[in-house]
């Protein structure tokens, strides 16, 4: 017989992940800006590493029928074991099972997830085609950052022709690691060249220098006079479900319950997700008390080792209800939130339209809440996730899946518009392309066109401009070879859904 391996492994054998955990090859030091202590980790080795990863995947994974258990002893890096660590089944589009499996640099993450702070330069890239004839347009910036500065002045719309001398249309791996260093830079202080063409046809010359970005979880707050019919139209643009968003999507409430609006424009086109409690505060606040009164904003559901205990915070499963109060991210726990009260609400989405951004659909369409899409099907990801370090990595693998009030989750291939709404994936409303030639918040903008003029009873109308749609999510990477290279949209800490 073979000699057993020297990891000492037996297939289908596991130790608590509490064995190896914290047991690192390369032990950090100093303080860990989470908990304001010393970091916990000891000297140990990859093996552990491995290990502890083995051992929680097979704890927590909502599918960890589905992993094929291998020696981690074989394996030299504990990223590319994480990455076999999951199913590798598909859906019934041919979609992976599995698209949302994928780490963080712990520091990045605590920072990106608790300020939404990152480096960048403030303007997020729509890749409309990630291979030759290449098209890389602003989907939209943050204010005071890099894009935004004097002599810069990026803006929606605006065309990547460039990048540090390479040609975005460029055929070799040097050219696409270069375009790919210089769009999503990985530090701080690095500088890259563009040459842009502005949505004038001016073609320009920039620099730029990746800074600490602090997003705008929400932007464009407004109400519009929809000249169709009168109506007072909220609009406003959200793009994270960061724990910033609590206190600025109260603000947003505010501002248009005090104008007393009609109807509500929620534009999440490029929301890919975040905390399930601001998901739940926000369906909330968009519907009020009567709707959601009595009624759970969502029930999560762990793999079959835990029907009745949540397996990360030990603590019995309860349903997630429709939050009245603050969570004490960024608004007081004991504080009311304002609420609009009204019967039904407009979504703006697209193919970066995820993972909360949808709790927040299936949410508030399980309390009867009329929910009437307009833009493209939304990434499908009814799973969740707790934010697990280890050694200086956050990981993040599927652990719950969550459905509504009427038990409804099942949208892994995301939410279509559609002349009816059936309850389940097909929602009430209608397809329109993404319009890169207007700003968000533009009433003649496609999206939010199509909006007013629905709600104003005229149906799905067609948009005076038409355009691509964003065809993929955020993270997406350039790639001379494959295609494209996915780093999947977060969640995570408390939960998270993205």
């Amino acid at each position: 017989p073979p000699p057993p391996p020297t990891s000492g492994w037996q297939q289908g054998v596991f130790q608590p992940a509490s064995t190896f955990a914290n047991k690192c090859n390369a032990p950090r030091s100093g303080t860990d800006p989470a908990t304001d202590g010393a970091y916990p980790d000891v000297q140990g080795t990859i093996l552990d590493e491995n290990n502890f990863l083995r051992s929680w995947s097979d704890n927590t994974y909502l599918w960890y029928d589905e992993i094929t258990d291998q020696d981690p002893g074989d394996f030299n890096d504990p990223l590319v074991y994480f990455d076999q660590l999951k199913t590798f089944a598909t859906t019934s589009s041919g979609a992976p099972k599995d698209n949302f499996h994928f780490t963080y640099d712990s520091l990045e993450w605590y920072n990106l997830s608790q300020g939404g702070v990152s480096a960048g330069y403030g303007a997020e890239w729509a890749l409309i085609s990630t291979t030759p004839p290449r098209e890389i347009v602003v989907a939209y910036t943050e204010p005071n950052s890099p894009a935004t500065e004097a002599g810069t002045d990026l803006a929606r719309g605006a065309t990547v022709l460039e990048i540090d001398g390479f040609d975005i249309n460029t055929n070799t791996q040097a050219g696409v690691d270069a375009l790919n260093a210089g769009l999503f830079p990985s530090t701080l202080g690095e500088t890259h060249d563009f040459t842009v063409q502005d949505l004038d046809g001016t073609v320009r010359q920039i620099t730029m220098t990746s800074e600490e970005i602090t997003s705008a979880m929400v932007q464009n707050t407004q109400v519009i006079n929809n000249t169709l019919n009168g109506n007072a139209i909220g609009y406003m643009t959200f793009n994270f479900f960061r724990a910033p968003a609590e206190q600025a999507l109260v603000d947003a409430i505010n501002t248009l319950d005090a104008a007393n609006v009609d109807d509500l424009v929620l534009d999440i086109r490029y929301n890919g997700g975040g905390y399930l409690d601001i998901a739940s505060q926000l369906a909330y606040m968009i519907a009020g008390a009567g709707p959601t009164a009595g009624k759970n904003f969502e029930t999560i559901q762990f793999n079959d080792k835990h029907p009745a205990t949540n397996p990360v915070t030990g603590q019995a499963l309860a349903p997630t209800p429709f939050h009245t109060t603050g969570q004490g991210f960024s608004v007081a726990p004991t504080q009311a939130l304002p609420t609009l009260d009204l019967p039904r609400v407009y979504v703006l989405t697209g193919s970066g339209t995820c993972s909360a951004s949808e709790a927040v659909m299936n949410g508030l369409r399980g309390a009867g809440v009329e929910v009437i899409q307009i833009g493209a099907t939304t990434c499908g990801k009814p799973y969740g996730f707790y934010a697990t370090g280890n050694c200086g990595t956050s990981y993040f693998t599927i652990q719950f899946r969550g459905v509504n009030a009427l038990d409804y989750g099942d949208y892994s291939d995301g939410f279509t518009p559609a002349d009816v709404d059936d309850g389940m994936a097909n929602v009430l409303g209608c397809t329109v392309a993404d319009d890169y030639t207007r700003m968000l918040g533009a009433p003649a903008e496609n999206r939010l066109e199509v909006a007013l003029a629905h709600q104003a009873g005229q149906g799905c109308i067609t948009p005076a401009a038409v355009g691509p749609e964003l065809l993929s999510k955020p993270g997406v990477r350039l790639d001379a070879v494959d295609g494209v290279v996915r780093r999947s949209p977060f969640d995570s800490n408390r939960i998270m859904r993205h």
